[in-house]
């Protein structure tokens, strides 16, 4: 899988932090609404999350999910005109109302003239996230206003609230072309913007939530796309275990070979800490003392950059140590 490193030179962030490293005198004060973004940030309040977990090219494959956000007609699926379906079945009627059978019928017209291309989407499926302890209800209706806001009279679509995998996460499916004829596509501004509204609606219901890129908050752990992530969680991916097996065999030869691209991280890293460095005499100079030093104390507690590789390494050295420490048993 190729590594995804973001620059914050050439990526503007939520929380645009690197300018602040660059910043000359003068510096205009800080909003009301930045103090409380960088006070949440590092203060590591809890992250939303939103994927786009994929999207069906057929009814087939636009039934298949509708049945499994469902739950195979166990759960309850809402639609944007408010109708709630929990019976076993309720995908085919829902993919007639939404006109799919018409959308495939002239997608496949246009096909005609260009047989080489991937047919697009007729749905997008997206799932919108929050950690463990989260209240499910405030999820669901974040959820909800949002697709209201973001898609209502426009895109067809449904949701549907899971709590199996012990954290609340919402299922939405939605109509790629809208009432109107347009199609919705989805780029990585268009997340950053979502991220920071599904943020909002959760703290407007009470709920600690924030929207900030992975590398502002100095995260390092690798991210996966769903399945992956999930089969991981199982012990049942083989793209991890294949590369598990190469980290293995590279540490047993002597130690990892250097990676393109972790150049790169280390500078965004630099970038990042010049950038709340400046932010924290920033707010001392603007009288917000207490913020400074708890921005200082987070960057201080940033693990080191490292690549899906280095990672990796540290995982198996860390399950070596404890493999190790349970052979030796408890001390007397």
């Amino acid at each position: 899988m190729p590594k995804r490193v973001v620059d914050l030179r050439e990526q503007r962030a939520l929380l645009d932090i690197a300018s602040y490293g660059r910043r000359g005198p003068g510096h205009r004060p800080l909003t009301r609404a930045e103090v409380e973004h960088v006070s949440r940030t590092a203060r590591r309040v809890p992250e939303v999350m939103i994927k786009v977990s994929g999207g069906a090219r057929s009814l087939r494959g636009v039934r298949a999910h509708l049945d499994y956000i469902g739950r195979e007609g166990e759960g309850v699926v809402e639609t944007d005109d408010g109708a709630q379906l929990h019976e076993k079945g309720f995908e085919k009627a829902l993919v007639k109302d939404w006109d799919l059978d018409l959308d495939e019928h002239r997608r496949h017209t246009q096909q005609a003239v260009a047989v080489a291309r991937k047919p697009p989407k007729l749905v997008h499926n997206l799932v919108f996230s929050m950690p463990k302890g989260t209240p499910p209800d405030n999820v669901h209706a974040a959820v909800r206003k949002f697709a209201t806001q973001k898609f209502a009279l426009q895109h067809r679509y449904a949701m549907a609230l899971h709590t199996d995998q012990g954290h609340p996460h919402v299922h939405v499916v939605v109509k790629a072309v809208s009432e109107q004829g347009e199609r919705l596509n989805i780029r990585k501004a268009t997340l950053r913007e979502w991220r920071q509204d599904f943020a909002r609606y959760l703290r407007d219901l009470g709920v600690e939530a924030n929207a900030t890129e992975r590398a502002v908050r100095g995260e390092v752990r690798p991210q996966k796309a769903t399945g992956i992530h999930r089969a991981m969680m199982r012990g049942a991916s083989t793209l991890w275990r294949d590369r598990a097996q190469s980290v293995a065999r590279e540490l047993a030869s002597g130690g990892l070979r250097p990676e393109l691209g972790s150049e790169r991280l280390v500078d965004t890293r630099r970038d990042v800490v010049r950038g709340w460095n400046a932010m924290a005499q920033l707010l001392d100079e603007q009288g917000h003392r207490e913020l400074a030093t708890v921005v200082r104390r987070f960057v201080d507690r940033m693990p080191p950059p490292s690549t899906e590789k280095q990672w990796i390494a540290g995982e198996l050295k860390a399950r070596v140590a404890r493999a190790r420490g349970n052979e030796r048993g408890p001390s007397r």
